[in-house]
């Protein structure tokens, strides 16, 4: 599959997310998407900067920008971990690791010397006509969000 590119279309893709709901990006032409890709549920750093979208909402819907949290997490544990953090936001379930391989956000990590594959914490904005604008990699959360809504306002 090719790799999205700043400034291109994004390929079309479909996916599960939370409240039965079937995440489409060409459903959602018309508004801004914000996807944060986050490593795994209920961990610190991934609950923190869920919380920390989930407390700037309404700045985001102001400006016409719809927030959708992805990882590789079943339904299951999203819905749990949506509705202890209250989330106003769907999270996608990318089991087979469809949108992570389209968006590049897979990459070796270490945890205790040991090496594996896992989602580097990424942020993308596609703008209302489907098209990728802007991308933070290797994402630290405090301050991020503040970072994704000063460029969703110069869109």
């Amino acid at each position: 599959m090719k790799k999205v590119t700043l400034d291109a279309p994004v390929p079309d893709i479909d996916l599960p997310a939370t409240d039965d709901q079937l995440f489409k990006l060409s459903e959602l032409k018309g508004r801004h998407v914000v996807l944060y890709f986050y490593p795994k549920d209920n961990t610190p750093g991934c609950t923190t900067e869920g919380q920390n979208f989930r407390d700037n909402h309404d700045e985001f819907r102001r400006l016409k920008a719809e927030i959708f949290g992805v990882s590789r997490d079943s339904l299951e544990s999203h819905e749990q971990f949506k509705s202890q953090q209250c989330f106003p936001f769907e999270l996608v379930s990318d089991k087979d690791g469809k949108l992570c391989q389209l968006f590049d956000v897979i990459k070796e990590k270490s945890l205790y010397g040991k090496k594996y594959l896992g989602i580097e914490r990424s942020t993308f904005i596609i703008d209302k006509k489907g098209v990728l604008r802007k991308e933070f990699r290797a994402v630290k959360v405090d301050g991020h969000v503040q970072q994704v809504l000063a460029a969703l306002k110069s869109l």
